[in-house]
């Protein structure tokens, strides 16, 4: 499997799919994103409605603008990346 990835706004984003067999829509979408000081988050999955897919290259391209959007987010809106501890 290849490893699907991109730079958006200084940050990297990793798609980080996880593989369910045995179900119609294997494919659980999430990502890791790489700040540019080089902390990295946790896996963040996608929504539970739109977590799961059949192809994946569909679950790599969602998980890759799920993070943009996130970084996004957290730029512009002020959200957060990082949990609490």
């Amino acid at each position: 499997m290849t490893i699907m990835q991109c730079v958006h706004r200084d940050y990297t984003i990793t798609a980080d799919v996880v593989e369910h067999p045995g179900i119609p829509t294997p494919w659980a979408g999430g990502c890791v994103i790489t700040t540019p000081d080089g902390q990295t988050t946790k896996r963040i999955p996608l929504p539970v409605n739109y977590a799961f897919m059949a192809e994946l290259e569909a679950a790599q391209h969602a998980s890759i603008a799920h993070g943009k959007w996130l970084v996004d987010q957290f730029l512009d809106e002020g959200k957060t990346l990082f949990k609490a501890a």
